[in-house]
Formats: structure tokens, sequence, C-alpha cells
């Protein structure tokens, strides 16, 4: 679903972002929608549950990556 929202920048943003658009053959629109996708990858996803989504990355450790092998592992642990 989209939805309008106003943004309030200077006249000379506006005017480089038009160009870039036109440039880019899209519209300001995509641009912005497009950079702060890029932006908010890390942030949990409005589509999860509100406890799901506070889960994310509750077992991640700086500098170790956790993949589903390591799951697997730790459930066999717990539950053999």
């Amino acid at each position: 679903m989209q939805s309008k929202l106003t943004l309030r920048v200077e006249e000379a943003v506006i005017r480089k972002a038009k160009l870039l658009a036109k440039k880019r053959g899209t519209s300001v629109s995509r641009i912005f929608g497009d950079f702060i996708a890029t932006q908010t990858d890390d942030l949990p996803s409005d589509d999860l549950p509100p406890v799901t989504a506070s889960m994310l990355g509750a077992i991640r450790k700086r500098g170790v990556d956790v993949d589903e092998d390591d799951y697997g592992k730790h459930l066999e642990d717990k539950y053999l």
C-alpha cells in the first residue's frame, strides 16, 4: 500500500533530487524509498508479530556468525 508523504527540504536539494531522478529514469519518490530501504535492512520487519520482531538478533554475539547448522547443533545438545 502506498501513502503520500510530505517532506520539507531546501530548494537546492529538491532540484538535485529531480535531476538525479531524471538521470536515472525514475521518480524522486522511488529514490527516497530505495534509500530508506537500504538504510533499514537491519531493523525488524513490520511483517512479523511484535514478540518475534523483538527477538531478532537475540542470539547474535559480536564477531560470531550463527547459522542454521549451529542452531541444529544447539537443539541436538538440548534435547538428545
